[in-house]
């Protein structure tokens, strides 16, 4: 051995000893013909006798040549030893061998680098197949691209691709950037995310540590950050994904880089962007590369084998999974040829599938023969992993929970598995998965049939609950990935349904799998075991699936909201917030703060369904026909399709060039239309995601709106702008244009029967087309039902809809849908119901309306009885429309007031008819004299004075019972606010802020002006006096905060440090410190000693809404012992005034929450949101 060499091995022996394990090492060697069967035993004994003296074997290798020396290099990187390889590679540049291989050994280590898998212990060169694969990856070296590497499984897709990057000019001149292997296999979404952070973690490796960032959180910030790192640092590198199985998986990987992937299916990369080149894989080698395999495994010369080997090879059809599943049998048993040949020609077990397009009956006769050399212990151990899933790869640590045996040991009964290619091991990875092939599986399967449901699935589950008595695993690695995933699977084969309920219906469950999985998958395990789930209590499987669909967009957020608290929203009959409430009083009893939301009963909630589609406005959602989809598009010029049942996204596809405007689903739901703001109409396969057909532009404006044929039997199209056109699916043309409006076209429908299109459109009026025709039938103008309409106002129609038989035409203009609705408000759509006379209508105070026998933002689907809705916001519901009869549309508006008295809380809000419920219902005083909006008012304390604060800049202090009223004049700007100082003092003054910067101060019983304070450039947004009336403070959209003198009218201290307006401020009750909130959401505290910052207030990362609270912090309030803040934005957050840190969050249904009220004790909280929702909430208190 070369003097290098050998000095390398004698200064790594002592660590390689204590790290390496021989046994793992030693099989490829032999197979490289560098240690004997005898050598090798030698060394495993003194494993045995002297434990661990000798587990590497660095004293045989000592006595061997330069070749064995290379042999353990490629051994190390095989079996993934870390660092071992790169401290060996010098002795490696050494050896004799060098002239052959050292120029390849710095590409080896690149590739070793980039997870790229060592070439297999037999292998046999195809150099045909190379030769192209290296040809079309050539044609990538100036231009971004795909290269797919297609056959059937077991065709040694992915030993020819690895083969193919072993290539020094290839990788040199086309790649220099290097190579990066990721193995992808058929993975949800979650799983999918998790191999995309590893390639990042990969990728980012050489990055600083202040460099270094957070792993996405989803995959579509995952598809940015590889995006990034391949342009910026590795912008000629070469990508492989190994195992694609379906477009959306591939999508993820659409970066503009270049590809190369393995997959079963040819036409994966149809959808992507980039040049694409394709190499299919035949599925069986020829008959002189079979043999060649089988004389490696058994150490002898092709024309040296026996007739028999001949035979095996046209038994079993070339498959390569074959060949190697017998090859490994006979190195074992290499006097066996005859016996293994027998077995392959009886054919004595049934074919697993006979529609299959895998060679099912080689596979059979090649598994059944390898089970045979397993001891009858093994045999056992090896069909419980007739229990795994598809696609489905596990680490040791589950079969070690399955067998009950120590990790080590599993590791070596799966390493014999390996080494007779009954398993498959993923070294990518650490700790090592292991996976079986599907033709593997589909065998073992079908071999123990009979005992898989109970038997095995039971063994299983039963197994698990000795292992986890304490409850379920914590730890997030890839074991409890696996037990959260597929344990409800394992129980419902079992039957063991009360153990699947008992789970299922358990509040930790939800909150651990919701942790790690978020709620797609949740709610997966609701619908696909409901069947056995109802049988024990269908309310309750109904409850905890409700919870988890509207709570979805919650449960997706990183970190995971206080899921007990969201629980408790639930109704009080529900099993969830049963659990939630007994969880809450527990951990109350520890100082931990929750609340209930005391009055949510009188608010039922008929939403099924809450999806997060888009991060800016939805335009349009629309069911397929057969209601299992949902279809949304909008701002982000973006179609995504969903399961109505759980949120599942299936197809997510960038579309057009500019906001997407309306969506809609063929009749035969194959197909999905699209038209936008582009000016062009596209026509996708909703499977696969293809672009099938995109129509001329024959429009010069956005195109509205557009909607199929009801009926499959002539599917037409029909768009509208400021035209309505018809277009065939199978033309490139339009079929005809319809012409009659004089203003755009706003809305298109079809009749029921295809025999009539109806158009709404600017001009007031709704036509009815005849379709095949095209000729004009009836006009309905619109615009003479409202006879109040001057010329100045014009009509509007946005949207019409047909009746289920097709004799009525309903349509929608301003407030008005052949009913009447508030005055206040605008019916922004309607639609009716195809399969019955139920009438939607959605309406510009953010709610909806369902009437009978007569439909916006709707559609209903036929199969689930239920009505998707949209604003123009992110989210949007999906509701139960069997319980819905009429809804009366009305909502609290957020300017209230609350009353805390003995225990009772009493609301004055006005609803948007504006009506106000008082106790006698009589009006005591009218009060006339503002101009404009008025924004505050405020009682002095003998109730006689009335003071308000008005849009026109003044304020008035009322005589109420006798009208007199004196005017405060001096704001140039509104006054939204004022502050009354001593008010029980015989001179007590008012002070006041507006949007001119200034604060005024008034004598109150005079109306004379006082001081007249210049305090900021911009608008004073938020005011607040000390409850000792020595300070003032004003907020200002110039992002900051200043405090004055009650005394001296000056100054005290500036706050800056605010990067938005800073909306709200309030002093803590011993006026020691001041709480500011802005507009990004992020709320600081300071100190009123000396105006320093004591505290900021933000979550670590900012929401959906681009803020650290849901959008700007409203209204601000100090417990009374000042040591807990709460505050109000797009939901309601305590904090701990101490630590700066968020103690409980409250996520109201609507948004944009402007105040809150708080009860003297702190107990108590009453706000109304955006929909005009009241909460009443009530601090729960601990239960030992």
């Amino acid at each position: 051995m070369e003097e290098r060499a050998l000095s390398c091995l004698l200064r790594s022996r002592p660590t390689m000893e204590q790290d390496i394990k021989a046994s793992y090492l030693m099989d490829h060697m032999v197979s490289d013909g560098v240690l004997t069967q005898d050598e090798e035993d030698g060394v495993l004994s003194k494993v045995c006798h002297q434990k661990g003296a000798g587990r590497c074997p660095a004293d045989l290798l000592l006595r061997k040549d330069n070749r064995a020396y290379v042999s353990f290099y490629n051994a190390l990187i095989r079996e993934g030893y870390g660092t071992w390889p790169a401290s060996l590679v010098l002795g490696i540049f050494a050896c004799n061998t060098v002239c052959e291989v050292g120029a390849l050994i710095p590409v080896q280590v690149k590739l070793s680098e980039g997870g790229v898998p060592q070439r297999p212990t037999v292998f046999v060169n195809r150099p045909t197949l190379l030769t192209q694969v290296r040809e079309k990856l050539r044609r990538l070296q100036n231009a971004v691209g795909w290269v797919t590497v297609f056959g059937m499984a077991g065709s040694g897709k992915s030993v020819l691709a690895a083969e193919a990057v072993r290539d020094h000019a290839l990788i040199t001149e086309c790649f220099p950037d290097g190579v990066h292997w990721l193995s992808v296999g058929q993975c949800e979404r979650a799983e999918l995310l998790v191999r995309m952070q590893s390639l990042c973690f990969r990728l980012e490796q050489g990055q600083s540590l202040e460099a270094s960032l957070r792993p996405p959180g989803s995959v579509e910030e995952a598809r940015e950050r590889l995006r990034f790192l391949m342009l910026r640092r590795f912008p000629r590198c070469l990508l492989i994904l190994d195992d694609i199985w379906d477009i959306n998986s591939l999508r993820a990987f659409d970066i503009q880089c270049r590809v190369l992937l393995t997959t079963r299916h040819r036409d994966l990369t149809d959808s992507v962007s980039g040049l694409r080149y394709s190499v299919p894989v035949e599925s069986g080698l020829d008959e002189e590369k079979a043999l060649e395999i089988l004389s490696l495994y058994v150490n002898a010369k092709p024309q040296n084998l026996p007739e028999q080997a001949r035979r095996i090879v046209e038994e079993c059809k070339g498959s390569p999974l074959v060949v190697s599943l017998i090859g490994a049998l006979l190195r074992d048993f290499p006097d066996r040829w005859g016996y293994y040949l027998r077995q392959l020609q009886k054919k004595q077990f049934q074919r697993i599938r006979k529609s299959s397009s895998y060679d099912y009956e080689a596979l059979d006769q090649a598994m059944d023969a390898s089970l045979q050399v397993l001891d009858d212990e093994h045999r056992e151990l090896y069909k419980d992993l007739s229990v795994l899933e598809k696609d489905v790869k596990v680490p040791a640590k589950v079969l070690s929970v399955l067998w009950s045996l120590e990790l080590e040991e599993v590791e070596d009964v799966l390493q014999e598995f390996v080494n007779k290619s009954l398993l498959f091991r993923d070294c990518n990875r650490r700790p090592y998965l292991y996976y079986l092939h599907d033709l593997q599986l589909d065998f073992l399967t079908e071999q123990n049939r009979a005992q898989l449901p109970v038997s095995l699935h039971g063994k299983v589950v039963c197994q698990y609950q000795r292992a986890y008595t304490e409850g379920p695993p914590t730890s997030g690695d890839e074991e409890d990935l696996y037990w959260y995933r597929f344990l409800p699977c394992h129980m419902a084969r079992a039957g063991l349904s009360k153990e699947l309920c008992s789970l299922m219906f358990s509040l930790d469950w939800v909150k651990n799998k919701a942790q790690l999985m978020g709620s797609a998958h949740l709610i997966n395990d609701y619908v696909e075991y409901s069947a056995i789930l109802d049988r024990e209590n269908s309310e309750v499987r109904l409850q905890f699936q409700e919870f988890l669909s509207l709570n979805g967009p919650q449960l997706e957020q990183k970190p995971l909201p206080d899921v007990v608290q969201l629980a408790l929203s639930q109704p009080c009959c529900s099993e969830v917030y049963r659990q939630a409430l007994l969880q809450a009083q527990r951990s109350a009893s520890r100082g931990q703060l929750y609340l209930d939301w005391v009055n949510k009963s009188s608010l039922e909630s008929l939403s099924r369904l809450v999806v997060h589609p888009q991060q800016s406005s939805v335009y349009h959602t629309c069911f397929s026909r057969d209601g299992s989809k949902i279809a949304s598009c909008g701002a982000s010029s973006t179609l995504r399709v969903f399961k109505s049942t759980s949120g599942e996204r299936l197809q997510e596809i960038q579309a057009h060039d500019d906001e997407i405007l309306c969506c809609a689903f063929s009749p035969d739901d194959r197909h999905i239309a699209t038209c936008s703001s582009d000016r062009k109409i596209k026509i996708w396969n909703v499977e696969r995601g293809t672009l099938i057909r995109m129509f001329k532009e024959e429009y010069e404006e956005q195109v509205n709106h557009c909607q199929f044929t009801n009926h499959q039997r002539r599917i037409l199209l029909a768009t509208c702008s400021n035209d309505k056109i018809l277009w065939n699916m199978n033309k490139p043309t339009s079929q005809n244009t319809l012409f009659g409006h004089m203003e755009p076209v706003n809305h298109c429908c079809f009749s029921p029967d295809d025999a009539y299109l109806a158009t709404s459109s600017n001009d007031g009026s709704v036509k009815l087309f005849e379709v095949a025709s095209a000729n004009e039938w009836k006009t309905i103008q619109v615009a003479q039902y409202f006879p109040e309409s001057d010329e100045e106002t014009s009509i509007t129609v946005k949207c019409s809809t047909w009746s289920a038989d097709g004799a009525r035409i309903i349509c929608a203009a301003r407030n008005t849908a052949f009913i009447r609705t508030s005055r206040l408000s605008t019916v922004q759509y309607c639609q009716a119901c195809p399969t019955s006379q139920l009438l939607a209508l959605a309406l510009s105070h953010y709610t909806v309306e369902v009437r009978g026998p007569l439909a916006p933002t709707h559609s209903f689907s036929p199969a689930y009885s239920l009505t998707r809705s949209y604003e123009r916001g992110v989210l949007y519901n999906l509701w139960e429309t069997e319980r819905v009869h009429t809804s009366s549309a009305v909502a609290l508006k957020r300017d209230f007031d609350v009353l805390f008295h003995q225990g009772n809380v009493t609301v004055v809000a006005a609803d948007s008819k504006n009506r106000l419920e008082t106790p006698s219902g009589n009006i005591l005083a009218t009060l006339h004299g503002h101009t404009k909006t008025v924004h505050h008012c405020l009682f002095t304390d003998n109730g006689q004075t009335l003071i308000t604060s008005s849009e026109d800049a003044t304020l008035r202090v009322w005589k109420w019972m006798t009208g007199e009223c004196r005017v405060l004049e001096g704001h140039q700007e509104p006054v939204r606010k004022f502050h009354l100082l001593g008010g029980s003092s015989s001179s007590p003054m008012l002070l006041s802020w507006s949007f001119d910067g200034t604060v005024k101060v008034w004598d109150l019983s005079s109306g004379e002006k006082l001081h007249d304070l210049k305090c900021h450039e911009a608008a004073i947004l938020s005011g607040d006096v000390t409850p000792g009336e020595h300070l003032f403070s004003t907020g200002s959209a110039d992002n900051s905060a200043k405090v004055w003198s009650c005394t001296s009218w000056k100054m005290e201290f500036c706050l800056s440090g605010h990067k938005a307006c800073v909306r709200s401020c309030r002093f803590s009750w011993d006026d020691r410190r001041l709480a500011t909130g802005d507009d990004n959401g992020e709320i600081r505290l300071w100190s009123m000693l000396d105006g320093a910052l004591l505290k900021t207030c933000a979550q670590n990362t900012k929401d959906c809404m681009d803020s650290f609270h849901g959008g700007w912090v409203t209204d601000l309030h100090f417990s009374p012992d000042n040591k807990v803040l709460v505050s109000t934005g797009g939901y309601i957050k305590w904090w701990s005034v101490q630590r700066g840190e968020a103690l409980q969050t409250f996520r109201t249904t609507g948004a944009n929450l402007k105040r809150i009220h708080a009860s003297p004790d702190f107990k108590t909280f009453v706000t109304i949101d955006n929909m005009g929702i009241l909460y009443i909430l009530k601090q729960v208190e601990g239960r030992l």
